[in-house]
């Protein structure tokens, strides 16, 4: 059986709100700087902007071109590569609401509430649709962590922070199992099947979230306790990122796309998991650290931005060049 690729949508995919996805993990990591006395809110809160601005512009899009496409909506969220991605819609719109609470927060809490709902909803949505069409093996690829797992993960931090223990509890379990549930079968995929296609390679980065957000998650829930939990998961999180590590002849290999976004976000999570180790462990020269890392992801995302825009701006001349010929 051949595997769908990102070839297989036209126009706005919904692997392309990974660029909002990313954009909000780099401001959650500078409001984390932020928080702890490293860099001016300023930076964060303009980071945020953008990022609103930006889901905002492909939601348009997108919302505009679904309709049009065959299957329609259902046939969005049923595609074997692309479904899973669309979850990022409201993923976005929780971490938004998220950057929204300290300077409103009844705004803030209002619309992480209703992101949190559609989240969950299509969460479980899409479980429900792969155990009734089942899944292709050659299909399976770490993006489909993002419904649930992310999407529990990140609901949790944000009903942290919006002072609702219990519902965060509930958003973190339901995150954590669905990882622990997911992560099983994905690595098994990914030992027994071989590589993936070239065009779902840069979905490998995603496989270092959930620890990252994990982390985050139970820091958030619990308010910054530093326990056997909170190291089992730092844990975790370094093998991931040896793991990035190894995979890097793999990454150098590909054909850059604005499917790239794919690394942003994780590659943020975890720097903002690794500026909370900093911050608690405060070794001599912890400042310093902090910079080098928050920085680091800084001009990653920047050069992904750039990237794409060169990419971008190659791609429009041709297409005008084809309507008047």
């Amino acid at each position: 059986m051949s595997t769908p690729t990102t070839g297989s949508h036209a126009g706005i995919t919904p692997n392309l709100f990974g660029i909002a996805y990313g954009l909000a993990g780099l401001a959650v990591g500078w409001r984390y700087a932020a928080q702890v006395g490293l860099a001016p809110a300023l930076v964060s809160d303009i980071l945020f902007v953008i990022t609103a601005l930006v889901w905002l512009a492909l939601l348009a899009g997108y919302v505009a071109q679904v309709p049009r496409r065959p299957g329609g909506w259902r046939g969005e969220l049923a595609h074997p590569v692309m479904g899973p991605f669309v979850s990022l819609i409201p993923i976005v719109g929780m971490l938004l609401a998220i950057g929204l609470l300290p300077d409103s927060p009844a705004a803030g809490r209002w619309l992480l509430g209703v992101f949190t709902v559609i989240t969950i909803a299509l969460a479980g949505w899409m479980t429900g649709q792969w155990i009734i069409e089942g899944i292709q093996p050659e299909h399976l690829h770490p993006g489909y962590v993002l419904p649930a797992v992310a999407g529990g993960l990140i609901a949790a931090i944000g009903a942290a922070l919006a002072g609702w223990s219990g519902l965060a509890q509930t958003f973190f379990g339901l995150g954590l199992v669905s990882w622990l549930v997911l992560e099983a079968i994905i690595v098994s995929r990914l030992y027994l099947r071989g590589l993936l296609p070239a065009p779902m390679r840069p979905t490998l980065a995603i496989e270092v979230a959930p620890p990252a957000l994990a982390g985050l998650a139970y820091l958030a829930v619990t308010h910054g306790t530093v326990d056997a939990v909170a190291y089992a998961l730092g844990g975790y999180t370094l093998l991931a990122v040896i793991v990035q590590l190894r995979l890097l002849g793999l990454y150098r290999k590909l054909s850059f796309s604005l499917g790239f976004w794919a690394f942003a976000f994780p590659y943020a999570a975890v720097a903002t998991f690794t500026l909370h180790w900093i911050d608690y462990a405060r070794a001599p020269g912890y400042r310093i650290w902090s910079w080098i890392v928050i920085l680091a992801i800084s001009a990653f995302i920047a050069g992904l931005a750039v990237k794409s825009a060169l990419v971008a701006g190659h791609r429009i001349p041709r297409r005008r060049l084809r309507l008047t010929h």
